[in-house]
């Protein structure tokens, strides 16, 4: 498939007018007025200080959802991300525990997170397996090996130059410094999926991957490359998690991958693949993350916040098809119309 066909066939990638690119807008609109109306409704919501904390909660799931966006505009899926968050965590507090040091550690656990990410790239491409039994099944697999690594216990007495940073700011103001992480990662994800022929491709591959694959475009390596940055992630944000809270344990991160989903879906990534954008993902992400922050400062309990992300996500998928399908019988009715005249 030669670069015009693919600029034709992913026009979506470039926000040209379309029912989600209106989505994309809409979403966009609804992150500024949630923030603004949280800031007066909410008390603490607006202050500096939560800022910070805002920030610190929207690092986990906006880092996973980079690669998870590319993968679901492919048409594939991976649940596993957070039980390699904590798979990760549970070996970064082993390795600490057994002397070794922090500059060896972190590189270490986000080569371990590629590597569990490459092991389900190999099942989905290799083998051929669906990637949401694949990844359900290592959600389990790896959660487990994180009890085995680690236990029930905790790990936490990481030094504070590390832990430090992850919590601090730039300077004395509120912008934290894991910020130019997630501007940094954004900007690069943003450009691939957005400014080259290999993001061009993911959007071909989810429209219809057998005509991707006859138009030259190697599909299963594509998707398996995209497994192994969604594990080197998942891994990171396993390190940034774990320096975080100050505790290595085999629980963290649980329930992760819905809130993901649930962000990329609202964001206006087709959970069918072959549409969607990062920056509305972007949005999704800070929408779902104010949500969340400001039901907590509210003293809503745990199980409220499941329920609002869980309706978040059903929400996402449902919506956007009742607009494409409102919008779909609007055009077939002025072409009727067109016609009878």
């Amino acid at each position: 498939m030669s670069d015009i066909d693919l600029d034709r066939a992913t026009t979506r990638n470039r926000g040209v007018p379309g029912w989600l690119a209106t989505w994309d807008a809409a979403v966009i609109v609804l992150t500024v007025v949630v923030l603004i109306a949280a800031s007066f409704a909410v008390e603490n919501f607006g202050t500096s200080r939560n800022f910070t904390f805002l920030v610190l909660d929207l690092l986990p799931i906006i880092l996973v959802a980079l690669p998870m966006t590319m993968i679901i505009v492919t048409g594939e899926i991976d649940l596993s991300v957070a039980s390699t968050l904590g798979l990760t965590s549970s070996l970064m507090g082993w390795m600490w525990n057994n002397g070794m040091s922090m500059e060896t550690i972190i590189p270490l656990c986000v080569a371990i997170g590629a590597v569990l990410g490459a092991f389900n790239g190999f099942l989905v491409t290799g083998l051929g397996l669906p990637s949401l039994a694949v990844t359900i099944g290592t959600l389990a697999l790896y959660r487990g090996l994180a009890f085995v690594v680690l236990g029930d216990g905790a790990v936490a007495d990481f030094p504070f130059a590390f832990t430090g940073w992850v919590t601090g700011t730039i300077g004395d103001g509120p912008v934290p410094n894991v910020l130019i992480l997630i501007v940094v990662l954004a900007l690069i994800f943003g450009v691939v999926q957005h400014a080259t022929p290999v993001g061009r491709s993911l959007y071909a591959i989810g429209a219809n991957a057998q005509a991707a694959h006859f138009s030259g475009i190697r599909v299963a390596r594509t998707k398996f490359w995209l497994y192994v940055a969604s594990g080197a992630v998942a891994g990171l944000v396993g390190v940034l998690w774990t320096l975080r809270y100050s505790s290595a344990r085999a629980d963290n991160g649980v329930g992760l991958e819905l809130a993901v989903v649930a962000a990329v879906l609202l964001g206006g990534v087709s959970i069918f693949g072959g549409k969607g954008s990062l920056p509305g993902v972007l949005a999704g992400v800070v929408l779902l993350a104010a949500l969340q922050n400001a039901l907590r400062l509210e003293d809503v309990s745990g199980q409220a916040l499941n329920i609002v992300t869980g309706t978040l996500l059903v929400l996402s998928v449902l919506l956007p098809n009742i607009v494409k399908a409102v919008r779909g019988n609007w055009q077939r009715r002025r072409l009727r119309q067109s016609a009878a005249h």
